[in-house]
């Protein structure tokens, strides 16, 4: 009782099914960002998607400070804080509070305390004293955590932190044609 259309079955997942899933066309979606296409599965796709946070400012602390709203972290030693400038409103879910990473290099910096709405805390002690500094960028997401990473540890789906993202980042396209 439909006009002839195309047969379309297979989205990011069923494209990896083979080719007697693909009838006229396919629909990859997320798996074009570099989500994994099956969850759980090896991720046959390369990551695409970069995202960096400027820090703002960077305080040593001793034992036992609290850190974020309604103390939500508490030091158990002396150790240096940086405030990064991404938060709740750039997308950067609630949930990563006392879960989630930065990378500054090869370190990884845990975010200490609750994602506030401008702004994230992580715990640089890790550091040596100076190498990270205001105006310093650590990796949100990026060759050290990828989408499916931080998806992770925000309890949610990759697609989830990608949709998220908000209009305030920066955006640049690498070799995407003229």
């Amino acid at each position: 009782m439909l006009p002839a259309a195309p047969a379309s079955l297979a989205n990011s997942s069923g494209v990896f099914l083979g080719p007697d899933y693909h009838f006229d066309l396919v629909r990859p979606g997320a798996a074009l960002y570099g989500i994994a296409p099956v969850q759980g599965a090896p991720n046959p796709m390369r990551p695409v998607v970069r995202l960096e946070g400027r820090v703002i400012q960077v305080r040593e602390i001793g034992a036992g400070t609290a850190v974020g709203y309604g103390e939500g972290w508490r030091s158990e030693r002396p150790t240096r804080i940086a405030t990064v400038s991404v938060g709740y409103a750039d997308g950067w879910l609630r949930s990563l509070g006392n879960r989630g990473l930065a990378w500054f290099g090869d370190a990884a910096l845990p975010i200490v305390g609750r994602v506030s709405m401008d702004t994230v805390t992580l715990d640089a002690g890790a550091l040596p004293g100076g190498a990270l500094a205001p105006g310093s960028q650590v990796e949100l997401l990026g060759e050290h955590q990828g989408v499916d990473a931080v998806a992770d540890a925000a309890d949610t789906i990759g697609y989830e932190i990608l949709t998220a993202l908000g209009s305030r980042y920066a955006r640049s396209y690498v070799g995407a044609a003229a």
